[in-house]
């Protein structure tokens, strides 16, 4: 049985990051020894690419933007020695109450706060959250360039395009993206799809797969979960290689060709830790058809 799960490294440009990454968007608890100690777990466990952003923390128009990397920012300034173990991802770009700004003085603004809140002098990967769709590409080209001339950030990416949208960025940058992040589980299957794991392909950029639980979905039957043909499949994989749900549910995430990274988000060091599973089982063709064909509800032609 040959196994789709490649265990190499990822590249995100000059840095290498490992399979599972930690994200911070329930990082929202101001106990900063708890904080750090999810920190800790997440990188003793290889997931050295961190993932923030300042609407993480958010609740409502007056209280919590900036919320979760204030507290990261927190942990940094008492252990700094952390912050050279890690590759530091945010994003910026969503501006309650208006829904997105990229435009070149709120992008620049914005790198600037996080850089604050973090406690940082650089951000290892910036991307922009969601796309603005009343600003011209060209003008967020050319102010992710000046912040990255200014050493401000390293590496460019972004967040919930579309593969258009990622090419209309795409082409008035002069240095390449390294990453895209779209939503994907074995519940919401779209950039298998919609091209975006193609561009990745195509562009040799890594996608970094949000909410690879499926928002805790995949813990749930029926309608607010996993339709029982999936449940099915999930439950008899993971019967098959020792493992719970969730290892199988990350190992379809990182099988794709494409080596995603899949980012988790449990407030629980032991999660963390447990996590790792899904590095060691095995999932052939046959498994992640199987996974397709059963989410969809539609064999394949």
């Amino acid at each position: 049985m040959s196994n789709l799960i490649s265990g190499a490294p990822r590249s995100l440009g000059q840095f290498d990051v490992g399979l599972l990454a930690y994200g911070m968007w329930r990082f929202d608890n101001d106990d900063i020894a708890h904080a750090q100690s999810l920190v800790e777990a997440a990188l003793a466990a290889g997931m050295n690419l961190i993932d923030t952003a300042d609407i993480y923390g958010f609740q409502s128009v007056d209280v919590g933007f900036g919320e979760a990397e204030e507290i990261f920012g927190r942990v940094l300034g008492q252990a700094p020695h952390l912050r050279e173990q890690m590759v530091l991802a945010t994003k910026g770009g969503i501006t309650p109450p208006t829904p997105y700004n990229s435009s070149a003085e709120y992008l620049r603004s914005a790198v600037e706060a996080s850089l604050r809140r973090l406690n940082v002098d650089v951000i290892d990967l910036y991307q922009v959250h969601r796309p603005d769709m009343f600003t011209h590409p060209a003008e967020v080209a050319a102010t992710l360039t000046e912040l990255r001339d200014e050493g401000k950030i390293r590496e460019v990416g972004v967040s919930n395009y579309t593969p258009d949208q990622y090419d209309a960025l795409a082409a008035h940058l002069e240095f390449p993206m390294v990453t895209t992040q779209p939503e994907y589980s074995v519940i919401e299957l779209g950039p298998l799809r919609d091209g975006t794991f193609d561009r990745a392909m195509r562009d040799d950029i890594t996608p970094l797969a949000w909410s690879p639980l499926g928002g805790g979905r995949i813990f749930a039957d029926g309608p607010d979960g996993m339709n029982p043909e999936l449940t099915a499949v999930i439950d008899g994989l993971a019967e098959r290689e020792g493992v719970d749900r969730t290892a199988i549910a990350l190992g379809f995430v990182l099988a794709h060709p494409s080596d995603p990274v899949a980012i988790i988000g449990t407030q629980k060091t032991e999660r963390i830790a447990s996590s790792t599973a899904a590095l060691s089982i095995t999932l052939d063709r046959n498994d992640v058809y199987a996974i397709v064909q059963a989410s969809e509800r539609v064999p394949l032609p």
